[in-house]
């Protein structure tokens, strides 16, 4: 369980330093709230991307499949690994850091490159589709990994603001603002004490004087 105020002496300059530090709070509270904003508008464009990519991806990996099958049966498969050994992989894939609100992932970058020549004698005109096509499947999938990773990586960032949000709202600035009125109740208490014991001393003086 946790307490309702900070255990701290209640002294003037105490109060003074926890009014700064509750503005403080307050204004990082308020940026937070700001970031969680950011966050979800971003994650709601990432999402959108993604789902695009996902059914590019899809259908891409339907064709590609379409004509390896189409391949592997005019070719059938010892032809076929023949044809394969050898080629060189026909992309070009570069991986560099990226930030976005303070959230790193992966930005790829990857591109087909024009298909290495291969020999005629046991291949198959549909070969060179098949290459075309598993090459485009891989650009887009390497597209796709990036959004994924992306969106992830948000939403998790996200969470954790969200939770920072809560944390601020609902129990650091509350304890903080529970102690400002702890102390600022005990000081008028002693001012009222104080205030007493002068007036006593001045009706004592008071009256060995008369």
């Amino acid at each position: 369980m946790t307490t309702k105020r900070l255990k701290i002496p209640p002294t003037k300059s105490t109060l003074l330093i926890l009014k700064r530090k509750v503005a403080f709070l307050e204004m990082g509270a308020k940026l937070l709230e700001r970031k969680k904003e950011l966050l979800t508008r971003l994650v709601y464009e990432r999402l959108k991307q993604y789902r695009a990519l996902r059914q590019e991806a899809k259908k891409a990996l339907e064709t590609a499949y379409y004509w390896l099958g189409m391949t592997h049966t005019r070719m059938g498969n010892r032809s076929l690994q023949q044809a394969a050994l050898g080629l060189k992989p026909p992309l070009e894939v570069k991986i560099l850091p990226r930030s976005s609100i303070g959230v790193q992932y992966p930005a790829v970058t990857a591109a087909r490159l024009p298909l290495q020549p291969v020999g005629l004698m046991g291949t198959d005109s549909s070969f060179d589709e098949t290459r075309r096509h598993l090459a485009d499947m891989v650009v887009l999938f390497a597209r796709l990994g990036e959004a994924e990773t992306a969106l992830w990586r948000l939403l998790e960032e996200q969470r954790k603001t969200q939770k920072r949000v809560n944390a601020l709202k609902y129990n650091v600035i509350p304890k903080y603002c529970t102690t400002i009125h702890f102390i600022k109740s005990t000081l008028e208490e002693e001012d009222r004490n104080t205030l007493f014991q002068i007036k006593v001393l001045r009706e004592q003086r008071d009256q060995k004087e008369l």
